[in-house]
């Protein structure tokens, strides 16, 4: 069985274990059941079992780390799911609310936010380790260069923080790039009344589509479908001035 990394999975497998121990340490999930995303060569699963035990599983679609991991410990087997996170109904993790944690794959970090998201299963408590720049684009606000699609649609379920850097030193093989940990923890913005998440990912992927015209002109096709008056001076604005809360003014207006 081969231990190197391999680039399909965009793999790069964290060795230092003080840091191993900053990422446990913001990790505080309570009562909630636990999910791993891929746990690879189990430098934070050992640890995550000991202490969450039953409570605890990890998904990974690498089936050559599935068997690293049984031979390192038999007793995790029964807790591993080998299936593609992005494939998986995560109503067969758990039907309740769980916590999620991992050193996630870079090649897919925003796909595995967005199916979370977007699954009907609630996340209260992400704790993810991230390319830096992915990391500060999912938590940052409007005026930001880095404010985009997924900061936007992240904010509208997560209160964001940004923890600490990573070298590419502390990764076998190590990345090109910085690393960066932040904590999402849930939020509800979105209430009853409220425009829906499909309604305002529309407006938001649109806006940001052509991110440096003025919203009148980005989302010209959705004001004449929707026969909305352009005079407002929100129109005159570009996507980056405005904050999620003002995207979501901005849908109730366009869905009136």
């Amino acid at each position: 069985m081969s231990k190197r990394a391999k680039k399909i999975f965009g793999q790069h497998f964290l060795k230092n274990k003080a840091i191993v121990e900053q990422i446990l340490e913001a990790f505080d999930p309570g009562e909630l059941p636990v999910l791993e995303i891929g746990p690879g060569m189990g430098v934070l699963s050992f640890d995550l079992y000991e202490k969450y035990g039953e409570r605890y599983k990890a998904v990974e679609v690498d089936r050559d780390m599935i068997d690293y991991l049984k031979g390192e410990n038999p007793f995790i087997e029964k807790h591993l799911i080998h299936k593609d996170f992005l494939k998986l109904n995560l109503q067969e993790i758990s039907s309740q609310p769980f916590a999620v944690i991992g050193n996630f794959p870079y090649n897919i970090s925003s796909q595995i936010i967005f199916k979370i998201i977007e699954s009907d299963v609630e996340v209260p408590l992400i704790v993810g380790m991230f390319q830096k720049e992915m990391a500060q684009r999912l938590i940052s606000g409007e005026g930001s260069k880095i404010y985009g699609v997924t900061s936007v649609l992240t904010a509208l379920f997560y209160e964001g923080e940004y923890l600490f850097d990573i070298g590419p030193k502390n990764f076998a093989p190590p990345p090109k790039i910085m690393s960066g940990v932040i904590r999402l923890k849930r939020k509800n913005i979105l209430g009853p009344g409220m425009p829906s998440y499909k309604q305002i990912k529309t407006v938001v992927k649109m806006a940001f589509g052509q991110r440096r015209k003025t919203l009148r002109n980005s989302l010209k096709p959705l004001l004449i479908e929707k026969s909305v008056d352009s005079d407002d001076a929100v129109f005159n604005l570009r996507p980056e001035q405005l904050s999620v809360r003002d995207f979501i003014a901005l849908t109730e207006k366009l869905y009136a």
